[in-house]
């Protein structure tokens, strides 16, 4: 089964196009995206918001 939906990959597709154009820019800040797993961190956010089938973001482990 797919972890993730063509929504989800066309909205990655997307921002890692803008990316690359140079015309993506992140969160409040509004600076340029350089990275591209920050790119695709981006479009699988908005997929995400849009209600794509995504999995949930990653948790960082607490350590004791």
């Amino acid at each position: 089964m797919a972890k993730y939906s063509k929504k989800s990959g066309e909205e990655v597709k997307k921002a890692v196009r803008k990316q690359k154009k140079g015309t993506l820019k992140s969160g409040k800040t509004g600076r340029k995206v350089t990275s591209r797993k920050q790119a695709v961190a981006i479009g699988l956010s908005k997929a995400r918001k849009k209600g794509a089938k995504v999995p949930k973001k990653k948790s960082s482990r607490k350590k004791s």
